[in-house]
């Protein structure tokens, strides 16, 4: 049984591989000229959008308590929330790499399989939108006292989620098709190399520091090094993406080799 790229996949595929490019070589690009990181600075900050609203959910479906989410100009951020037992604890530090692994591969899928563009971004600045509102402003508001949470912390989450969601809302509404493909597109690519960026850097910081990370969280929770939950959400993450690929672009066939 052998796979191929699907006909009707190809120019997506196309796309896709396109958006990849780009990206990796504006990432390299930066390297040499720091300048260049501003050019795709919002998308950073979409995909970090996206990792803490990843915990954000996570709390949510385990029962738990959410007091604040933030995002820093560094592109970092955190969600403060009460764990609702020692499952919970697993499943929201879990959840921000992980999820933003799923994310862009569910865009990948949703891609695939025809639907609009223009629906997925409405959806994109929806969320980004849910998540500056209620968990980035009024949530810090009614839990000021026990959110650990700044001014400044709160009135740039409120800034850039303001201006993310007027950009994604904005593309959905006046981008010619083929432009708003291309920005899906780019936004499924940035959250899947945000992703493995984010969990080389972790792996770092947990091998040469003793900052918090949601890893060292599960190190707290379970006793297994951060490490190991290091390398445990880069094999997660590598066979969402995997699938996520093979449903992309293949289609099955069988060639006369095996049918004989």
């Amino acid at each position: 049984m052998s796979y191929s790229v699907a006909e009707d996949a190809k120019p997506q595929f196309k796309l896709l591989i396109i958006a990849t490019l780009i990206s990796i070589a504006l990432y390299f690009v930066s390297w040499y000229f720091p300048l260049a990181n501003y050019l795709f600075y919002p998308l950073q900050l979409f995909a970090t959008f996206v990792h803490e609203g990843s915990h954000v959910l996570a709390a949510l479906l385990t029962g738990s308590h959410v007091q604040s989410l933030t995002v820093s100009p560094d592109t970092s951020g955190v969600v403060w929330s009460a764990a609702n037992g020692w499952l919970a604890q697993l499943l929201i530090s879990s959840a921000g790499y992980i999820g933003t692994t799923i994310f862009g591969t569910l865009l990948l899928v949703w891609m695939r399989f025809g639907f609009s563009s223009h629906i997925g971004l409405y959806f994109a600045s929806v969320f980004v939108g849910i998540m500056t509102l209620v968990f980035g402003l009024i949530f810090p508001i009614f839990n000021i006292f026990s959110a650990n949470v700044s001014f400044g912390s709160v009135l740039f989450t409120v800034i850039s989620g303001a201006v993310l969601t007027a950009g994604l809302f904005a593309i959905a509404r006046f981008a010619p098709l083929k432009w708003a493909n291309f920005a899906f597109a780019f936004l499924s690519v940035q959250c899947l190399l945000n992703s493995f960026f984010s969990l080389k850097d972790l792996f770092f910081i947990s091998a040469t520091t003793s900052t918090v990370t949601d890893a060292g969280n599960m190190a707290n929770a379970t006793g297994i090094p951060s490490l190991v939950w290091v390398f445990i959400w880069i094999a997660i993450s590598i066979v969402t993406i995997s699938v996520g690929l093979r449903i992309y672009v293949s289609s099955q066939k069988s060639s006369k080799a095996e049918i004989i």
